[in-house]
């Protein structure tokens, strides 16, 4: 080493400046323990040494990069989870160091509420967003393209890959009553079921070719809400018979039944506990079943019925609005399924149809709550988990009136370098998407297809498939267009 130092130093061509950076790098280098560590490690027989060093420090110090983007991620905001979700999406997983800067949520450049207001109101009226959309659209009975014309600054993707999509995956017309309620299964993308209007519930795949599994036939009215346990094997359904029933999918046969003194309206198993079975009715009462035995275990009471409900992810806490457009927080114990009340947040005076809970939201950078009203009131809560469930308004969308209960829910794939989508029927027979992240054009795009209006929205697991049911009791399954859209 000495004598490649002096023949270094003796070259005419080398520069002393060069040459003495050069040894210290060396020495750097040599005197690195992570690199010493690395190398004096014990390694397999018949194996190469330096190689199987070597690539004990690459591994060690691409691990040491994740854990500075992961700290450089929480500097912006936000958490391990969001990181990782980010990570996953296609096309980030190469581009992570730039993503890590040009994407991220501190400097994204999206409109955002000020934190210091409690709530923010961004009045559009539907139909003249309609107008400016139909003009700037070509849509057919078959097919839909998402356009963005009627924004004053164009993206720079041709198409949006949260609500663009490039038509129909299948269609369900052998209901002859009203859908009022559709629902993928739990983290399934194949499973559809519908619940209508004359008592029936229909489970279909859309996997192809796209079938129907089971007609399951026991309620003799409406059908207004149903929920799938985590394995998908069982559903339970609420009516306004008054009952509330399990079914055994595979099987196609009720296996019990709950009978009550008022209509049930809205129901949900409990997502940790799926032993627990939540139900909220016409008589103001959120109630807690053993799912096994069919027994009340507690029930709280309201202001109003019970109309629309939602469990937070850990199961802590239930989220419902009643028919007088109050939004309660419910704490529920998890081991004994006891309930109290904790908040209650008054928006609306008019019933709400959808009550739909989320984990993660940009635009309030922490837990979410959707709420959507029959007098068009879209609502956008940021939830405080560590104050028990506190609701804090964040934005809201007012659209026209809706004469039937017409549910919305939340666009699943959210792209970082976009906005905050909702998805929601019309009583124009359209799927309309809202972006509420813009102050102006909130309406990015509407599905046209249907032949009356659109009541029921819901996501499949794997983010590329969006069903929706009408009036009449037609379901159409629309595919979504693919991710990997060149700029």
């Amino acid at each position: 080493m000495a004598d490649q130092k002096m023949d270094k130093c003796s070259s005419e061509d080398d520069d002393p400046e060069k040459v003495q950076k050069e040894e210290k790098r060396e020495d750097d280098v040599t005197a690195d323990p992570e690199f010493v560590g690395c190398m004096l490690q014990p390694c397999p027989a018949n194996s190469d040494p330096n190689y199987v060093g070597i690539r004990r420090l690459l591994l060690f110090r691409k691990a040491k990069s994740g854990l500075l983007h992961r700290k450089d991620w929480r500097c912006n905001g936000k958490g391990y989870v969001a990181y990782r979700n980010f990570i996953n999406r296609r096309g980030n997983q190469m581009n992570l160091r730039v993503a890590s800067y040009t994407s991220s949520p501190g400097t994204s450049g999206q409109w955002v509420p000020s934190p210091g207001l409690a709530s923010l109101a961004l009045e559009v009226d539907s139909w003249s967003v309609s107008k400016d959309t139909r003009a700037s659209q070509t849509l057919s009975h078959t097919n839909s393209v998402g356009s963005n014309t009627s924004d004053t600054d164009r993206p720079r993707r041709k198409t949006e890959p949260a609500y663009s999509f490039v038509g129909m995956h299948c269609i369900f017309d052998q209901c002859r009553a009203m859908v009022s309620v559709i629902k993928f299964g739990h983290m399934s993308s194949d499973i559809l079921a519908y619940g209508a209007t004359d008592g029936t519930l229909t489970v279909c795949t859309v996997s192809e070719p796209p079938s129907i599994l089971k007609q399951l036939s026991g309620h003799s009215k409406d059908v207004t809400d149903f929920d799938f346990t985590m394995n998908n094997q069982y559903i339970a359904s609420s009516s306004l018979d008054k009952t509330v029933r399990v079914w055994d999918i595979p099987k196609g046969l009720c296996i019990r039944v709950i009978y009550g003194v008022a209509p049930q309206l809205c129901i949900r198993f409990h997502p940790v506990n799926n032993n627990f079975l939540s139900v909220g009715n016409g008589n103001r009462e959120i109630s807690v079943f053993n799912f096994s035995t069919g027994r009340l275990i507690d029930k709280t009471v309201v202001d109003s019925k019970v109309t629309a409900m939602d469990y937070d992810n850990t199961g802590r806490f239930i989220f419902c609005g009643d028919a007088q457009g109050c939004i309660y927080t419910i704490t529920v114990n998890p081991h004994q399924g006891t309930l109290s009340r904790s908040h209650r947040a008054s928006k609306h005076k008019s019933e709400v149809t959808t009550i739909q809970y989320r984990t993660f939201s940009l635009l309030t950078r922490g837990p979410v709550l959707l709420s959507f009203s029959r007098d068009g009131s879209l609502s956008f809560f940021s939830v405080s988990l560590e104050l028990q469930g506190y609701l804090t308004l964040r934005c809201s969308l007012k659209l026209s009136p809706r004469l039937h209960s017409i549910r919305a829910s939340f666009c699943p794939l959210l792209s970082l370098e976009k906005g905050e989508f909702i998805v929601a029927g019309s009583e124009d027979a359209s799927v309309y998407f809202y972006d509420l992240t813009r102050p102006k054009h909130t309406c990015v795009n509407k599905l046209q297809g249907h032949g009356d209006p659109v009541i029921g929205v819901a996501w499949n697991h794997g983010e590329n498939l969006l069903a929706s049911s009408d009036y009449t009791g037609t379901v159409i399954v629309w595919k979504r267009a693919k991710t990997n859209v060149k700029k």
